[in-house]
């Protein structure tokens, strides 16, 4: 019996195996999982094979499946936009880049605690894990390896990185120098992304912030044909849009104005559960659907500013910055830099006995959360702090979080997404630019502002960073009031036995911990929610009594607290 390659195609999804398969179990997989069309190609696997996933619509270095010296290599690329999750079953490894693909091939499939920890702490799930036991997902920037022994057994060899994101030795300093280089490298990645785009309009995503509304002005200004898109959160929130319509009149560009009201959001939040195939805890993911939506009626392909605050290092640098000053000042805390990290941008790392069920919180205590940063915040590779903090900010929330669900948004209305801060060879670039031109005393993103003060409005380049408005305390605590009591019904928390029963309630109250309070009890909140959802819609594990959907689940207290909150 020799060793095969089976992969099935439909628009941008893929799945397949390599090893001793079972083609048949691969269409049977199929049936389950989705009524569509399928095309399935078979073959025997010889040596040199490239298992052609771009077939799929996907672009050829973005993820790949080679065999090479009876070896099978699973790769991402750095940035992480293309998610490819395997599962090894008897001598075959399967491979696709949805994991509710897979799903059909997983007896009973249980929830992963440590990914369940993960989530809490940081939105989204580190890799190697997923949601699900078995079945991991291959990192950004690695290629694994597995090796077919001569007595045909398939294992795993190799775990290797592809790039390092490294600090150069000799930085530069010169101001000039630096925005000079600086934007002819901009000029280049925006004309390797267009290369292909003759004469066709393309959407870009415009909030009004520097990030997005560079890209606007790179486009047009390379003679692209552009329509924004934007977001219009109703009378609570930061009000994006007018922003953004300085932006559009600036450049002379169209601009449409997206609903992304509560009853809108309600509407998209399924979907977008469905879409994002992972649970993704921000709240921005349902906005982002909706602007997706609107764009798809319009354009194929549309650009993003994402990427910008982890390559020229963003406001969000700012408070682990000062917590290092304040170590440096004050020693004797002897916490290590990946704890302060931690504590910086946690979620619900430091909350654990309150939030998770004992049995959970038990086995969790085992798990150092610490371990998924290390590689990312490796001091080896960088020499000064903010160097160390941009490339972890690439490694972690870039290509765990903010790249994949941008793809899977995007592809799910029949869309392409580019993003020109997610350029190679700009984003290594940015590791010989001296620190000092990142961040100058409170003004963050110094470097990339200078460069771009001739194609923008000052009042767009200069104005104080703020992060989407998605007003959820607001929206949780009046708007879905009663829906909360549904998606966090207490009988099925702890009936499911992760999280405490009465968890939601303690959030909405503010009861908690001192540091979820104001915008953090919507943030918490929603980020409970989506896992709910998810795990409702993929493994179908929610029970319990679902008519407790009525607002007195929770104590009448909360009543007099909500116009509390912005």
């Amino acid at each position: 019996m020799s060793i095969e390659a089976s992969v099935a195609r439909c628009q941008n999804r893929f799945v397949g195996y390599w090893g001793y398969g079972d083609r048949e179990i691969l269409a049977r997989q199929l049936q389950m999982v989705s009524e569509e069309d399928w095309e399935i190609s078979s073959q025997t696997a010889p040596n040199g094979t490239l298992i052609s996933l771009s077939a799929a619509g996907l672009p050829p270095d973005d993820v790949w499946a080679r065999i090479d010296d009876n070896c099978l290599r699973l790769g991402r690329e750095a940035f992480g936009r293309v998610t490819l999750y395997w599962l090894q079953i008897e001598q075959a490894i399967w491979f696709s880049s949805q994991l509710q693909l897979l799903l059909p091939l997983v007896e009973a499939p249980q929830v992963s605690i440590p990914a369940l920890y993960g989530y809490s702490c940081f939105s989204y799930i580190p890799t190697p894990l997923t949601p699900v036991e078995q079945i991991m997902a291959v990192p950004a920037g690695v290629e694994q390896v597995w090796r077919d022994d001569p007595a045909g057994n398939l294992t795993q060899i190799a775990s290797k990185s592809l790039v390092d994101w490294r600090e150069t030795q000799a930085q530069i300093d010169d101001e000039r120098q630096a925005i000079e280089q600086l934007q002819t490298h901009l000029i280049a990645a925006v004309e390797r992304q267009i290369a292909d785009l003759g004469d066709e309009t393309v959407g870009v995503f415009l909030s009004g912030g520097l990030d997005s509304s560079i890209v606007a002005a790179l486009l047009v200004r390379t003679g692209v044909k552009v329509q924004a898109y934007t977001l219009d959160f109703g009378t609570e929130g930061i009000a994006e849009y007018p922003y953004a319509e300085q932006v559009a009149e600036y450049l002379k560009i169209p601009l449409v104005k997206v609903d992304a009201t509560p009853k809108q959001i309600d509407r998209a939040l399924m979907p977008t559960i469905k879409a994002l195939d992972l649970p993704f805890g921000d709240g921005v993911t349902v906005p982002l659907y909706l602007l997706n939506q609107a764009a798809s009626q319009d354009v194929r392909i549309v650009f993003n500013g994402e990427g910008g605050d982890q390559l020229f290092g963003g406001w969000t640098n700012k408070p682990l910055i000062a917590a290092s000053v304040y170590q440096v000042a004050h020693p004797e805390r002897g916490e290590s830099f990946v704890d302060r990290y931690l504590r910086t941008f946690h979620r619900l790392w430091g909350y654990e006995a309150q939030v998770f069920q004992p049995e959970v919180y038990t086995e969790i205590q085992l798990i150092q959360p610490q371990d998924w940063l290390e590689s990312a915040l490796d001091e080896t590779f960088t020499r000064s702090l903010l160097h160390r903090l941009r490339r972890g900010s690439l490694m972690l929330k870039g290509a765990q979080n903010i790249y994949p669900r941008a793809t899977n948004l995007a592809f799910v209305h029949g869309l392409q997404v580019r993003s020109i801060f997610g350029d190679r060879e700009l984003a290594a670039w940015t590791f010989e630019v001296a620190g000092s031109l990142y961040l100058q005393g409170a003004c963050e993103k110094y470097i990339l502002k200078l460069a771009v003060e001739d194609w923008l409005p000052p009042a767009i380049i200069w104005r104080q960073k703020r992060g989407m408005g998605v007003p959820l305390t607001a929206w949780c605590l009046n708007q879905w009031w009663r829906s909360i009591g549904r998606w966090l019904n207490p009988g099925i928390l702890g009936a499911e036995g992760y999280w405490r029963s009465n968890l939601g309630a303690r959030v909405a109250m503010g009861n908690l911990g001192g540091g979820i309070q104001g915008r953090r009890i919507g943030e918490t909140l929603w980020l409970l929610i989506v896992w709910q959802l998810w795990r409702e819609h993929v493994l179908g594990k929610s029970r319990g009594n679902r008519s407790l959907n009525h607002p007195f689940w929770l104590p009448h207290q909360v009543w007099r607290k909500m116009n509390s909150f912005d």
